[in-house]
């Protein structure tokens, strides 16, 4: 397949072509709020490989959860050059990019949420291919269920909440608190659900998990934060 992908859910921003398999990513540092930047990077991209947005199979985006900024940006640019060429979309789940990067065919995905919580979900990386185990779910970091067995962490929550997750890490085989969703984790997922995968360019959403960008007074002085 040949596609376009996006993934902007956490402080790194990054576009990603796959051609059959060949990824060619961009990073785009300090500069992941703004699509004109991105668009930038995806002109690159074409033009490097002397391709048009008519051309692909689809357009692939990293759903979330994570900075809600970031996501309406990948959600927004996937959508959007999607509907111009007449193309579907393929909805990937961020924390399940982040999975497969996992050394470890069980991985918890872990990020920080900000608000003092954490967004996490459990995986199964096998053969290029990433199974959900739970649902991308968000919670205070000493609500973050230790899992049993053979587990490996991955995410900035294992860096934002080091105390409060010692528990967890302490149970995981191994753990990567510097590993982030990447774009070309996002297509090679999106290729390997292939054309079953694709849905509508209008269906594009991004998953947030929380309706919540902020606590109130009350919530931060129950947390013990300053008003």
């Amino acid at each position: 397949m040949k596609l376009l992908a996006f993934e902007s859910s956490c402080e790194r921003a990054s576009v990603a072509l796959s051609l059959d398999g060949e990824i060619d990513v961009r990073w785009l540092e300090g500069h992941a709020n703004h699509s004109e930047h991105m668009l930038h990077l995806v002109r690159s991209l074409l033009a490097d490989a002397g391709l048009g947005v008519g051309v692909l199979d689809a357009v692939a985006f990293g759903t979330g959860p994570g900075a809600f900024t970031g996501l309406r940006l990948a959600c927004g640019l996937a959508q959007g050059l999607a509907l111009g060429a007449g193309l579907g979309v393929i909805p990937v789940c961020s924390l399940a990019a982040l999975a497969a990067q996992s050394p470890l065919p069980h991985a918890l995905a872990a990020t920080d949420a900000r608000m003092g919580e954490v967004y996490h979900g459990r995986y199964r990386v096998a053969h290029g291919m990433v199974t959900e185990l739970s649902a991308p779910a968000c919670c205070v970091p000493e609500a973050l269920p230790c899992p049993e067995g053979e587990w490996f962490g991955l995410g900035s929550a294992f860096a934002a909440y080091r105390e409060a997750l010692a528990p967890v890490r302490t149970a995981l085989a191994g753990c990567d608190s510097l590993a982030v969703p990447t774009a070309e984790a996002v297509a090679r997922l999106a290729a390997a659900c292939g054309e079953a995968g694709i849905v509508p360019a209008e269906r594009a959403a991004p998953l947030y998990v929380r309706d919540k960008v902020a606590l109130t007074v009350a919530e931060r002085l129950a947390r013990g934060n300053r008003a």
